[in-house]
């Protein structure tokens, strides 16, 4: 594990600027964890990643779709796909095979961003970066991000 950064976040605006940050980190092949509790602000998160990715269109949470996919590209340009997975519904880890789970955990041409990776059973890709949301309440949230796996 290869700590990032513990951040206090006051409001979903510095959620969004977070996540824009972070989205000039990641690169083609990365998969984002997102593990926090209903209403801790993984789908901001997501949000500020893909402005980050260029990505102007609305994002909002595909808890009954499974996937969202959206265009948009890195720090240099190049283009670049924001796979966009909520498990939250998933009835159980064997409907992963359903969904082509494996081909976003290794996403050659974009970056994958998974809600409620522990819903997926045991399927982690071999590197990811991991991002912990913690809700203090009134006073905003704590994010932990850290990296995992090779570089």
């Amino acid at each position: 594990m290869i700590p990032v950064a513990t951040v206090d976040i006051p409001d979903s605006a510095a959620m969004v600027d977070l996540g824009r940050r972070l989205a000039g980190d990641l690169r083609a092949g990365d998969v984002v964890l997102l593990h926090g509790d209903l209403g801790a602000g993984k789908t901001t998160l997501t949000q500020g990643i893909a402005l980050g990715l260029g990505i102007d269109e609305p994002i909002q949470s595909p808890t009954f779709t499974l996937v969202a996919e959206y265009d948009g590209h890195d720090v240099a340009g190049t283009p670049l796909r924001l796979y966009h997975l909520d498990l939250y519904r998933l009835g159980n880890p064997d409907e992963m095979d359903g969904i082509g789970y494996d081909q976003y955990l290794l996403p050659e041409d974009g970056v994958t961003v998974i809600e409620w990776p522990e819903r997926g059973g045991n399927w982690l890709p071999e590197r990811f970066w991991l991002v912990r949301i913690i809700n203090l309440g009134e006073t905003g949230r704590r994010v932990s991000i850290s990296r995992h796996g090779r570089p």
